[in-house]
């Protein structure tokens, strides 16, 4: 009987997601969610590839899965993936369904899943996944995941024995998973452009992990991102077997070494958390065997997934898109940091508001103070437009960071927003975006872009 209820919930799966492409309406979540429903434990009876990459995190584990896809893709393979982003039981439950034959066999031997790391006690243990890739784990929604240590603890008792890690080194949270379980370890070294400490108002690790003392920083790039060490009782951050050495802004590449010999590789992007997400992507495959080469060869051709960044100029001005997860202060911190070091000036758009807060809204704006609105008080931040439903809470915060009252509007509809921005005093316009707003911003920035193309 349970058999035939998967077979079942395996042949209705295929069924709805034929139905959703031929209406052209995607299906990254409908066709899992159904066979889930069907079959509640469908993710341990369906087969999957022989071999199997998980990626997971608070902050960039899309960009890293589309980056081993696209790698892995231009060498002829063919892994089973959930490309946009669809990382709960059901995003995988879909991606698996549509790389299965009518039996439940997997037909392709190798897969690459994005997977939420709040799910990790319904996807680690049923899809043992191989090798886990954790780009970090940070201060996320209050309302879902509490606190890091918290995420830690449950991928902590969820992560199996058997399942190769790749972890952030620079990271004392993540890079603490797991001891027992095999490692490969990434960090990249102090850069010439950085500040000696970067203060944000959110930083997780201030006492070690073993004796409880005040750690101390070495060198602290962003957040609880850096090297630090214990002077009580010795702990200290892991070395890394790969270490990002250097990055060349005019060229684009970084160099990364191993085992004391250096490799140079193309990166889309030079802001740090993606040089972060290209090295540890780097890891990943080498840590599999892959040549240092044939990797170096296929990132000559990668770019930023474009939910992600878009840049573009039209006359006198640059128009930026970068998403900036809703209620993720440190998402948020990393785009306004991004903001300010960018030369010219701005006006800056934010889209920030939580679409399902927007429904189901719970009316808690804490994560607002967690995030550092104060890198928008910059004297070449010339306007910041403060978009949606939360407008006036937003408002505030400006206003509390120090940015000048002049500077600040709030503008409750989205579609009045282009219209509102001052190109005049400005070069640069950056739309910042929560995740689920994408389409939104899409029509914003092309309404912007008309404005520019008529100016």
């Amino acid at each position: 009987m349970e058999k035939l209820r998967f077979y079942f919930a395996l042949w209705g799966a295929k069924a709805a997601g034929l139905v959703l492409r031929i209406l052209r309406r995607g299906g990254t979540y409908a066709p899992g969610k159904l066979a889930l429903t069907l079959c509640p434990d469908f993710l341990a009876r369906i087969g999957r590839p022989e071999t199997l990459i998980g990626v997971t995190g608070t902050n960039g584990k899309t960009t890293v899965s589309n980056m081993l896809c696209d790698i892995l893709e231009s060498w002829g393979l063919d892994p089973v993936s959930n490309r946009m982003g669809a990382n709960i039981d059901a995003g995988a439950a879909t991606a698996l369904v549509s790389a299965a034959s009518l039996s439940g066999k997997c037909r392709k031997k190798l897969g690459v899943l994005e997977m939420d790391e709040r799910s990790a006690a319904r996807l680690f243990p049923v899809l043992r996944p191989d090798h886990l890739l954790v780009t970090n784990l940070f201060r996320d929604s209050m309302r879902r995941n509490a606190h890091p240590e918290y995420i830690a603890s449950l991928m902590e008792e969820n992560i199996p024995k058997e399942t190769h890690l790749v972890l952030n080194a620079d990271d004392p949270i993540s890079s603490s998973l797991a001891p027992l379980n095999s490692r490969t370890l990434f960090s990249v070294d102090p850069l010439p452009w950085e500040s000696p400490a970067q203060e944000n108002l959110v930083q997780d690790v201030r006492i070690c992990p073993v004796c409880g003392e005040a750690v101390v920083y070495d060198f602290r790039r962003y957040h609880h991102i850096g090297r630090a060490h214990c002077p009580e009782c010795g702990w200290h951050s892991p070395a890394p077997d790969y270490q990002l050495i250097s990055a060349d802004q005019e060229s684009g590449r970084m160099t990364v070494m191993e085992s004391e010999v250096w490799q140079e590789y193309r990166v889309p992007s030079l802001e740090i958390h993606n040089l972060y997400n290209a090295l540890a992507a780097v890891t990943l495959l080498r840590s599999m065997g892959y040549g240092a080469g044939e990797i170096a060869d296929a990132m000559e051709k990668l770019s930023v997934v474009e939910t992600r960044l878009q840049s573009e100029e039209i006359g006198r001005w640059k128009l930026t898109g970068s998403m900036a997860k809703g209620l993720n202060a440190v998402a948020c911190s990393r785009n306004f940091d991004m903001v300010r070091h960018t030369p010219g000036k701005k006006a800056v758009v934010l889209l920030l508001d939580d679409v399902f807060d927007e429904k189901t809204s719970s009316e808690n704006i804490a994560w607002l103070y967690d995030a550092d609105f104060e890198f928008l008080n910059d004297p070449e931040v010339v306007q910041v437009l403060a978009v949606g439903v939360r407008c006036l809470d937003t408002q505030l915060r400006l206003l509390l960071a120090g940015v000048s009252p002049e500077k600040i509007k709030a503008v409750r509809k989205a579609s009045d927003a282009p219209g509102e921005v001052d190109l005049a005093s400005c070069e640069q316009v950056f739309v910042l975006y929560e995740v689920y707003r994408l389409e939104q911003a899409k029509e914003l920035r092309a309404a912007i872009g008309e404005r520019m193309r008529k100016a």
